[in-house]
């Protein structure tokens, strides 16, 4: 299963060259943390992000570990809730 691993690295090469913030867990690519600023005076977002062995294939798991308040938001975990993560997943969207 090459393809799903090379298409890990090259998303995760993308995002490390962003403006973000990025810091791996144990030097897994599949785990890790993003941190960004928000809106002026919304202040620094962190966010987690777990690849399925399987991605791009199998969906992203995306959560926030500051606080929030958002419709698209589990407000005790911090799971980000919307279909194109959860169900109608494809392998077709763009980059992380």
């Amino acid at each position: 299963m090459a393809l799903p691993s090379k298409r890990r690295e090259m998303d995760m090469m993308k995002l490390m060259m962003s403006d973000y913030k990025v810091d791996t867990v144990n030097d897994d690519l599949h785990m890790f943390y993003v941190t960004f600023h928000g809106p002026t005076d919304r202040g620094v977002w962190k966010i987690k992000v777990e690849l399925p062995e399987a991605y791009p294939y199998k969906s992203l798991s995306v959560g926030f570990v500051n606080k929030i308040y958002h419709p698209n938001v589990d407000e005790s975990s911090g799971a980000v809730c919307l279909d194109v993560i959860n169900q109608t997943w494809s392998p077709m969207f763009g980059n992380l």
